[in-house]
């Protein structure tokens, strides 16, 4: 078992740590502060290839594994989590076009979206259809050559900054095999947005809910079979998963770094804050926790690489245990930035904030454990 990256791979990480140093880093605490959606950087990110990481190279991805979308998140998410994580956002739904869409779609949206001229949204949470995705009400009738979606969803990223949504509706019974799976154009009659959730974190993408009222789908924007579009969710949620533990990871690397400095910098009692024991333990746990919380992530990246049936397991875990940790190495390093920390000239604040809702969205951190222990239980996985 090789832990150690490849030469491909070291530039690949070479390559994101340059453009977060570049393009993010000197803009996100303006981004964050007038909740400024940043259109030219995803562009910037697009023309890198970083817009359609594990796309497929038919429409213009670069077709890489999941294990190296997370060396590119990571990256980006030392500097920017709330960026990066509508990054990965984008990538899911340009994965899903490029995977399940019809020759018609990809040939109208595939390159547009991986070059990020374009960019996409994901909509799956209902106002009353969180956790519990397989309630959702959203509907989608056929008629003739289009389907006619009624219905809202809620706490979409990118929600009126975007050109498409990947809508999931309910086109059959109850259950989760009456849902599928739509490619829709944003601009289309009959979609309306909220006004932009006043939020926490994430301030440099928008929230809005999106409500649909007889709005006219083309029959071959249809993504996968029909009754098909919980099981791409779920295939979609397993990678979304890897994705926002590995913003976390990320975020926390950067808090971690921030603090580092701060504690070779800072001198009380005539000491450096270094010298001081206490604050090496507290170093060493932050330091711990961030390598713990990656090799999870890479794993879960690689079961899911491989195809593993345990991979939604992994996924689940690497979920719960990265975002936790994650948040909890942001809160010491604020700890150990004393007073500064709380200040919006520091980074500190806006790490906190921003990888506190890492533990609620894609699933919950208690959804996680609901996963992770059916498996165990129910179907009596060996995680050896």
């Amino acid at each position: 078992m090789d832990f150690e990256l490849n030469e491909d791979q070291r530039a690949i990480v070479q390559a994101a740590r340059e453009f977060a140093e570049g393009e993010l880093a000197p803009h996100a605490a303006r981004w964050d502060a007038e909740c400024i959606f940043p259109r030219e950087a995803f562009a910037r990110a697009g023309e890198m290839g970083f817009c359609a990481i594990y796309a497929d190279e038919t429409i213009g991805g670069l077709g890489l594994p999941r294990l190296d979308a997370t060396l590119v998140f990571e990256e980006m998410a030392a500097v920017d989590p709330s960026t990066t994580a509508f990054l990965t956002i984008h990538n899911m739904a340009t994965w899903m076009v490029g995977k399940w869409g019809s020759q018609a779609l990809r040939d109208a949206w595939g390159a547009q979206l991986a070059s990020g001229a374009k960019l996409a949204s994901y909509c799956l949470t209902e106002p009353n259809a969180g956790s519990d995705a397989a309630s959702l009400r959203t509907r989608a009738r056929l008629d003739g050559d289009h389907y006619v979606l009624d219905g809202s969803k809620a706490f979409i990223s990118g929600g009126g900054d975007t050109q498409l949504l990947v809508v999931m509706a309910r086109s059959g019974g109850e259950g989760p095999k009456g849902i599928s799976a739509f490619a829709v154009p944003a601009d289309l009659p009959g979609i309306t947005y909220g006004r932009k959730e006043d939020k926490m974190g994430w301030n440099s993408q928008s929230t809005r809910q999106i409500t649909f009222e007889n709005v006219r789908v083309p029959a071959a924007y249809r993504l996968g079979e029909e009754g098909e579009g919980f099981t791409i969710a779920m295939r979609g949620l397993d990678g979304g998963r890897i994705n926002i533990g590995t913003c976390s990871v990320g975020a926390a690397q950067g808090a971690y770094d921030a603090a580092r400095r701060y504690l070779t910098e800072r001198k009380q009692f005539g000491r450096p804050l270094a010298d001081f024991q206490a604050l090496q333990f507290k170093l060493a746990d932050m330091a711990t926790s961030i390598v713990s919380a990656r090799q999870m992530v890479r794993l879960a990246a690689c079961k899911l690489d491989q195809g593993n049936a345990d991979a939604a397991t992994y996924c689940a875990m690497a979920k719960r245990f990265a975002t936790d940790a994650g948040f909890q190495v942001c809160l010491d390093a604020q700890q150990i930035h004393g007073g500064y920390g709380y200040l919006r000239d520091y980074p500190l604040e806006r790490l906190v904030r921003d990888t506190r809702v890492h533990q609620i969205l894609e699933g919950t951190n208690e959804i996680m454990r609901v996963i992770i222990a059916r498996q165990l239980i129910e179907k009596g996985a060996d995680l050896r």
